[in-house]
């Protein structure tokens, strides 16, 4: 039987780089001599902590409201997140006028609830452990006659982060592979997306942290699992088990995923703040971390890594400092990061 149509089409990213043009930031490509000598290889950090809202989330945000008709956007839409999806719908809906309600897990950041609600998006909160923000969400979309923004799992949005990859291609074309955080996949299926219409021959691979690795299981099982609630510090990595769409273009695009440790990241987060002057958060540190663990495959010379997002919790600084200072000086005279395990799950 012939594989089902995917879920979207470089064409789709091409939409939604329309829809975004002149509303997005073109964020910046950013490098370091001294990341490359640490990494071994040429590092070319594709930066959506840039974006606007601090996440490539704004992407596929805004893409989705921008396309529903006028009566859908008169009553609203509803989304749930544990922060940056929060915040990129709530600004997007602000940008075209639209009601929002976002429904955030008690324990998110308060940082990235503040943004939210800075945004004008109405926040209802929920327990992570006992309550279903799916259900949440789902009731609030019947009573108010509302349209779910979903964080990942809808082409739209998956679209909308495509853009960020096609953007990276664009200004480095000659990419050897592609490196990208995963949990709930929508970025990383646009991304994917994105790489092989513009480059067929690049290699992607995914990065999670070793306690939130649901697509690296699921790959290996080839079906999506799902796993207990991850207690990882990349709040924004926390997905209990892939998309239903986006896995099966996952399981199709993917050479394979990465896992870090928490230790890596906070290695990665604080090379990139002493070091490249940037403000990275957890989740939007991993393939940073994943390349300073010399996780990255043999023949990868030259290696896009899509930094996700700068919404920088202001709680975990204690835990970079100043225990951090060692490792950070480490890291960045090229020594060999223990952090990390060479772990990977074929797709083919």
């Amino acid at each position: 039987m012939p594989d089902a149509a995917p879920a979207i089409t470089f064409d789709d990213v091409l939409l939604a780089r329309c829809r975004l043009a002149g509303v997005a930031n073109v964020t910046p490509v950013v490098t370091s001599r001294t990341l490359d000598a640490a990494a071994g290889r040429r590092l070319f950090l594709k930066c959506e902590s840039f974006q606007r809202g601090g996440a490539f989330k704004f992407r596929g945000a805004y893409n989705k409201i921008a396309g529903l008709p006028e009566d859908a956007r008169r009553r609203g839409v509803v989304a749930f997140s544990s922060g940056n999806h929060a915040q990129g719908v709530a600004l997007a809906a602000r940008l075209l006028g639209v009601p929002a309600a976002i429904v955030m897990p008690a324990d998110a950041p308060p940082v990235k609830l503040a943004a939210t609600r800075g945004y004008g998006a109405e926040v209802v909160l929920y327990d992570r452990r006992g309550e279903d923000r799916d259900e949440i969400a789902r009731r609030m979309v019947e009573e108010r006659g509302r349209t779910l923004v979903r964080p990942y799992d809808d082409p739209a949005v998956m679209a909308g982060q495509g853009t960020a990859a096609l953007e990276l291609l664009e200004a480095v074309p000659d990419l050897d592979a592609l490196v990208t955080p995963v949990s709930g996949g929508g970025l990383m299926a646009g991304s994917a997306t994105s790489a092989r219409a513009v480059r067929p021959s690049i290699r992607i691979l995914g990065v999670e942290p070793e306690d939130a690795n649901d697509t690296f299981l699921s790959l290996a099982a080839g079906e999506r699992v799902a796993i207990e609630h991850p207690s990882t510090i990349a709040d924004g990595l926390r997905q209990r088990t892939p998309g239903a769409l986006t896995f099966p273009i996952l399981r199709r695009e993917l050479e394979g995923v990465l896992l870090v440790s928490e230790t890596a990241i906070l290695e990665a987060i604080r090379f990139l703040f002493l070091r490249m002057k940037l403000v990275v958060e957890p989740s939007g540190a991993v393939g940073v971390a994943a390349a300073l663990a010399g996780l990255l495959p043999e023949g990868a010379e030259r290696v896009g890594v899509v930094v996700s997002g700068g919404n920088l919790d202001p709680g975990l600084l204690p835990r970079l400092w100043p225990a951090g200072a060692e490792d950070a000086g480490r890291a960045a005279a090229g020594a060999p990061s223990r952090a990390g395990r060479a772990t990977g799950a074929a797709t083919a």
